[in-house]
């Protein structure tokens, strides 16, 4: 049986906070005992609600921060930090105001590759070409809509051409009719270039459109509630499939499971205001 590309093996990540009502320091938990693993090619949506440490997760696969217990590989290796087998998309774009669309794609690989300018630029292009701007290569940020940046973040991350793309809410912050757009195009894309994806988000339908399979995790501390494999949307063709019973089934579970420890949380917390 081959490696799995990535492997979160038993990781917990406790920070040192301090309490606004007494302003001592304390731990929190924010993960606890997360195991799971992404096959090379997969398409995995992580969802839940706020808090629960997907976006802490996200940070240790990147390298970003390191777990308190357990580790995370790629490939087999333990991730030390951040390498450019890794790219990252945020909610916030994080474009470089004064460079161009193609600029800004550019910019990635002067620093993650020994590529030429000439070389840099031509794949620059390709991968503007592949997320849908071609034609808007010269525009800057400042003229371009939230989608199209959102775009172009994507872009520059493709472009390094990682072997695992890690996408922290990246559509979060747009309307619903781009984000259906461009939940769209991220499956055309995936579909061509099969990178291993990580996708975290707080919708339901996002997660079960655009996963092969679904971790949904609760909160405090936060842990792999149950994973749902999805026999459709990810592979499917089918525009829609949001209509679907099936569609319909998956999501109501998911969302009987997030509503079930919500209730539960509640419940914990009542029994400590009253201890």
């Amino acid at each position: 049986m081959s490696t799995p590309k990535i492997e979160i093996d038993r990781v917990g990540q406790t920070f040192r906070v301090r309490s606004q009502e007494t302003g001592r320091e304390q731990d929190f938990v924010a993960l606890d005992n997360v195991s799971t693993t992404v096959r090379a090619g997969e398409f995995l949506t992580i969802v839940g609600p706020s808090g629960c440490g997907k976006s802490t997760l996200l940070d240790l696969i990147s390298g970003l921060t390191t777990p308190t217990s357990g580790e995370v590989r790629i490939n087999g290796r333990r991730v030390e930090g951040p390498g450019t087998d890794r790219g990252v998309v945020f909610q916030q774009y994080a474009l470089l105001p004064w460079r161009t669309a193609l600029g800004n794609v550019e910019f990635a690989l002067e620093s993650a590759t020994d590529l030429g300018r000439k070389e840099r630029r031509a794949r620059a292009r390709d991968y503007l070409q592949l997320v849908g701007l071609e034609g808007f290569e010269n525009r800057r940020p400042g003229e371009l809509s939230g989608g199209m940046k959102q775009r172009v973040a994507i872009a520059r991350s493709l472009a390094c051409e990682p072997e695992v793309l890690l996408m922290d809410e990246p559509f979060g912050a747009l309307d619903a009719q781009t984000r259906e757009s461009l939940q769209e195009e991220l499956l055309q894309i995936w579909r061509r270039t099969r990178t291993t994806i990580v996708f975290i988000t707080h919708g339901i339908d996002e997660a079960v459109y655009l996963g092969q399979r679904v971790a949904v995790m609760s909160a405090h501390p936060g842990r792999i509630r149950e994973e749902l494999a999805i026999p459709f949307s990810a592979e499917s063709d089918d525009d829609d499939v949001r209509a679907t019973a099936e569609f319909a089934h998956y999501r109501h579970q998911i969302w009987t499971l997030l509503r079930h420890d919500q209730q539960a949380a509640a419940d914990r917390a009542e029994e400590a205001a009253h201890v």
